[in-house]
């Protein structure tokens, strides 16, 4: 076998597309989202078939096995490999035409499918199969799956929805196929003919959902058509790689209503779904309550639902009446709608965790019996995940009997995995006793093919070997899938993690891969980088994959010292979106902080480490000296040193007067007396926090939000400042020694508060109710200081509940912060300005300034990116009028600096209009 630096050389003579077998680039496709992990020689991102075609050549003539890959949202272990990694989204993600008459769309590979659905929609047309993974899985991962999703009742699967295919296969031919033999591998109609009894009476009885292995091979039949191109589908990448597409679209229903049904349990709902189906669903989606969770309360009474979307409301009424349900609602509202369905949406993220906090895992996601038999299927189900000690929440696709779950399987220790794969067989025997498909949509891969014995027997098995050889004599696409497996309990991914609390949350990154969705998303925020860039390794996911890499060092060697994480880290803009948005709750911030806490451990860290990270030490000395004004008026013709020369090399100005300074002159209207911890005001006590940022850089806030906080006839505390601070620009810069030391220092200052503790400061806030009790996990007064955090429009609408807020009676625009959406809600917030009259949306995404991110160095065009996404354009299209409120110090320096307009906290807001 050529040697991978030879290998790497004769690609990059032969192609025009990038070649890389660095060890990023190889660390971030070990593994898809599944159990597994294979570790690649290199990476090729092909430019157009021709590149396709001259790397099957070269690594046909060297012996080296070859994987197609898309999105890499696998779930089974197909989209992982040992050789060379063909990327088929960075070039070849194009839609090459649209026939609206026809309702056809000629696409290539690694064209996502909600750009597909975007650019057809003003047709009034879109693709039928719509995985939940419809924002960042390829059509041509779909086409290797044979991909369903949740309307594959009324339009089928992604094999009913291709027409021809331009397939090129190891060795560099080409073959263009469709129905008939034009185009097929020489001896494929041989086989076929000579098989043809097997065909007809060996294969399980057909239902919509068998998936399993190459179950599509009886498309081939005479009687059938011989649909050549859709029995490719589903192949798993074993046969070729599909480098263009013709697909079928279907016609958009106008006005599709969501009915919502209540059932008993899930056996109920199971049993019921079959008999919907006469009413020409367009989905019939089912759930029970482990998954729903608190959700449930949005939900008509029930122990399980299913969620019937029915072309039309006169179609849904007809069948809410015809409905033998506990309860029943009609959902017509688009909005609530889309609410809705992120729910199901998410499931294969939030069935990953369990209601302890525990992990649950795929690799028993998507099997399928005919939809009649789904009660009986799942009752059985249940007790075998019972007689095994397992839990799971199953849900899914119940109008074509098909369950997604994931299984607390214990894959570290050898009885767990020995227990893995005596599941995994015993449930293999009760699919198939149920007349099922292993597999109803996500593929076999690694997880499952090796049991496919049991669905097919030995004959039809023997002809599945002979079908790939045909296609794939040399054996080199994507080896070890499908036909001549490798074990099920092979090649798993945690394997290779040393047992540490660190790796353990690095390993809950699923690779669902919804950081990887390139739409600001609304109210989103994760993975601004992504967006930006483009890259995977900017992604949550990516960060992830190299952190688990590099504690597993086999191919990023240098550890916490590691170059290669290092560099994806330093994009993240330790936003904390993916804390919320991600489904399983991957947390980069914190794991971004961890990892340079250790790599510049004993080492001379960068100066915006010292400059921003030890931005409350350098204000609080310049306070105690009064050199504000001197400091403002150097750094107005000096740098900062370690600050972004684009941005000026400068911070915001430093005020005059600090927070508390002011407070200390103020009277105390009940004692005559004043001083830095008197409190005034009739109603309950409240701690007013003097973070950083409102203390030294807009004490206007804190002004402000006493006199509200007053007027809401609250007294007012404000504890010494200087020596309370929650740490955050320690964190942020990996300084987690020196931030416990503050922390512990704030807790020893501030001792028992009365009442909620508000922090106007959303990261403060973050960091005091997240980081400080992860940080001093053992000390007890931290936990009691976290549950006593409480945001400016928390304290009111809890504390002050009685309180009319001004009616301002105009429209807001800005920033809500990401550290508020993610980790504290902005729920409060949004009742208050409704309140106080203010009308309109703040912007979601991230204001791209993010702490120190955007003033460090080499991190300009990504901040600017991220306002340009959603920030920016709002506040150009506001009216003149509009007010501008932004809660965080950063969010307001963003806007000032890069859309000339001056942001206020809602608190300033409301002082203004008393």
């Amino acid at each position: 076998m050529t040697s991978p630096g030879e290998l790497e050389r004769t690609l990059r003579e032969n192609l025009r597309g990038e070649i890389d077998f660095g060890a990023a680039a190889r660390a971030l496709t070990t593994m898809d989202a599944s159990n597994y992990r294979r570790v690649p020689v290199g990476v090729v991102a092909p430019r157009d078939a021709d590149d396709v075609a001259a790397a099957l050549t070269v690594c046909a003539e060297a012996g080296v096995p070859v994987l197609p890959r898309g999105g890499g949202t696998s779930i089974a272990g197909q989209a992982t490999g040992v050789g060379v990694v063909l990327d088929l989204t960075r070039h070849m993600n194009t839609l090459v035409s649209v026939d609206p008459e026809a309702r056809t769309a000629v696409v290539h590979p690694g064209l996502v499918l909600d750009r597909l659905r975007d650019a057809v929609r003003p047709y009034g047309l879109t693709f039928g199969p719509d995985p939940s993974t419809h924002s960042r899985c390829t059509l041509g991962g779909m086409i290797g799956n044979n991909a369903c999703g949740a309307h594959s009742v009324a339009w089928g699967t992604t094999a009913d929805n291709v027409t021809e295919l331009a397939v090129t296969t190891y060795g560099g031919t080409s073959h263009r196929i469709g129905t008939g033999w034009a185009g097929a591998p020489d001896g494929l109609r041989e086989l076929i003919t000579g098989h043809l009894g097997p065909l007809r009476t060996g294969m399980p009885p057909g239902f919509s959902r068998r998936i399993s292995g190459y179950g599509g091979l009886d498309a081939l039949l005479p009687e059938h058509g011989v649909q050549v191109a859709r029995a490719f589908c589903g192949s798993e990448g074993t046969l070729g790689v599909v480098t263009e597409a013709v697909v079928r679209l279907v016609e958009t229903p106008r006005a599709p209503v969501l009915a919502v049904l209540g059932y008993a349990d899930e056996s109920a709902a199971a049993e019921a779904a079959a008999g919907l189906l006469p009413h020409g669903p367009l989905t019939v989606e089912g759930m029970a309550q482990d998954l729903v969770g608190d959700t449930a309360a949005r939900l008509p009474r029930g122990g399980a639902w299913l969620f019937v979307e029915m072309p039309d409301e006169g179609a849904a009424r007809a069948l809410l009446r015809a409905a033998d349900a506990v309860d029943r609602a009609l959902v017509t509202d688009p909005a609530e709608q889309r609410a809705l369905w992120r729910i199901r949406e998410d499931a294969a993220g939030t069935a990953t965790r369990m209601p302890d906090g525990g992990m649950a895992w795929p690799g028993w996601e998507d099997c399928a019996v005919p939809p009649a038999r789904l009660g009986a299927y799942l009752r059985e189900f249940r007790a075998l995940l019972a007689a095994h000690g397992l839990r799971g929440s199953p849900y899914g696709h119940f109008g074509e009997g098909c369950v997604h779950v994931r299984i607390d399987f214990d894959l570290v220790s050898a009885p767990g995995i020995a227990r893995f794969r005596t599941f995994s067989e015993e449930l293999a025997d009760l699919v198939v006793a149920h007349g099922g498909s292993l597999s109803g949509e996500h593929g076999d891969g690694q997880a499952r093919a090796e049991l496919l014995p049991k669905m097919y027997g030995p004959d039809l098995i023997r002809l599945f070997g002979a079908y790939k050889d045909v296609w794939d004599p040399a054996g080199g696409m994507n080896p070890g899938t499908l036909v001549r497996p490798a074990r099920l309990d092979e090649n798993l991914r945690f394997a290779v993690l040393p047992a540490t609390p660190f790796a353990g949350e690095i390993a809950r990154c699923v690779g669902v891969a919804k950081c990887r969705t390139t739409d600001p998303g609304g109210a989103s925020v994760m993975c601004p980088s992504y967006r930006v860039t483009g890259e995977e390794r900017h992604s949550t996911r990516g960060r992830a994959r190299l952190l688990h890499e590099m504690l597993a060092g086999e191919i990023v060697t240098d550890g916490w010292r590691s170059t290669e994480v290092a560099e994806a880290l330093d994009l993240c803009l330790a936003c904390k979106g993916c804390r919320s948005d991600c489904p399983v709750g991957v947390d980069m911030a914190t794991y971004k902080a961890e990892f340079l806490h250790h790599h510049w451990a004993g080492r001379i860290r960068p100066l915006s480490h010292y400059t921003l990270g030890g931005l409350p030490d350098w204000l609080r000395l310049i306070a105690r000296l009064r050199a504000a004004g001197a400091v403002n008026a150097l750094a107005r013709r000096v740098p900062v040193p370690g600050l972004d020369r684009e941005r000026g090399g400068r911070l915001p100005e430093l005020a005059r007067e600090p927070f508390t300074r002011w407070w200390a002159r103020q009277p105390d209207p009940a004692k005559g007396a004043s001083g830095p911890d008197r409190a005034s005001g009739s109603g309950g006590a409240v701690t007013l926090w003097p973070d950083t940022f409102t203390q030294y850089l807009n004490p206007s806030a804190g002004r402000a939000a006493t006199q509200v906080l007053r007027a809401a006839g609250l007294s007012v505390q404000v504890p010494t400042a200087g020596r309370v601070c929650c740490g955050l620009t320690y964190v942020s810069t990996g300084r987690l020694d020196r931030a416990r030391t503050v922390l512990r220092r704030t807790l020893d200052t501030l001792g028992e508060p009365a009442g909620p503790v508000v922090v106007l400061e959303p990261s403060c806030a973050a960091a005091l109710r997240a980081d400080l009790p992860a940080l001093l996990p053992d000390d007890p007064r931290a936990a009691r200081l976290a549950g006593a955090v409480r945001t400016f429009a928390e304290t009111l609408e809890e504390y002050a509940p009685a309180w009319r807020p001004p009616h301002l009676d105009r429209k807001v625009v800005g920033q809500t912060h990401c550290h508020q959406h993610a980790v504290l809600g902005d729920g409060p917030d949004r009742r208050l300005r409704e309140r106080a009259g203010l009308t309109g949306e703040l912007s979601g995404g991230c204001c791209g300034l993010a702490g120190n991110f955007g003033f460090e160095p080499g991190h300009h065009e990504v901040s600017v990116a991220c306002a340009e996404e959603q920030l920016l354009p709002a506040l150009r299209a506001a009216p003149p009028d509009a007010l501008i409120q932004a809660d965080g110090f950063s969010c307001r320096t963003q806007i000032a600096q890069l859309g000339g307009a001056r942001a206020r906290h809602l608190a300033e807001l409301l002082a203004e209009g008393l």
